[in-house]
């Protein structure tokens, strides 16, 4: 797999999904995006309602931008402690079919070789350790190439995290637990240098 590598830190994400689209639409390459520490913000996905998913008031007084990006999925909030990982990919470099379930069976085993993480895995559409969340991901198809984003949870911050509101809907292994019971955290396995270093190693050469 031909890949070519772009590293960013403390990169605000209404950038990092500018870049993504224009070098989705314009270019044939293969891309990975790594930003370590994105500036704070809440991004929904395309179809979502802020009145929905967020504390607005609570936004608005600590000041968190509220973007809604181009793909799919759910409300996440980012921050210092997230890794933000994106794969740009062309058929030409990634021979699967490119539908959704396809490309996140790929990213899970992709994941599973890069990370020595135990009980790593993907539940529903999130990437998880045992029964908690340490990723939300997002797609966008067109035709044959896709984005395909994570956000991993390296930490986070409880405060922030409060402004999101429970989902309305919700995969069945949250069983209705709140954002404190429901998510973990990869800091006990690895450090952020660590992290992209295997994710890139591995992209490189898989």
């Amino acid at each position: 797999m031909t890949i070519q590598v772009i590293e960013l830190e403390n990169t605000c994400i209404k950038k990092q999904l500018e870049l993504e689209m224009r070098l989705l639409k314009e270019e044939q390459s293969s891309y990975l995006i790594i930003n370590k520490s994105p500036l704070p913000a809440i991004v929904m996905g395309s179809s979502q309602k802020a009145e929905q998913v967020i504390h607005i008031e609570k936004a608005t007084e600590k000041n968190v931008p509220i973007i809604q990006r181009f793909s799919a999925g759910g409300c996440v909030i980012l921050d210092k402690d997230t890794i933000m990982v994106s794969f740009i990919m062309s058929k030409k470099d990634l021979p699967i079919d490119f539908f959704p379930n396809t490309i996140m069976k790929w990213s899970e085993d992709f994941y599973k070789n890069a990370l020595p993480i135990p009980n790593f895995s993907l539940q529903v559409n999130d990437y998880t350790i045992g029964d908690k969340k340490i990723g939300g991901n997002a797609q966008y198809i067109k035709k044959d190439r896709f984005v395909h984003h994570t956000s991993f949870l390296w930490d986070y911050d409880k405060e922030h995290m409060d402004l999101l509101l429970h989902p309305p809907k919700e995969p069945s292994y949250r069983a209705k637990r709140p954002h404190q019971e429901f998510l973990g955290t990869i800091k006990p396995h690895l450090s952020k240098e660590a992290f992209i270093r295997r994710v890139i190693s591995r992209s490189t050469r898989a």
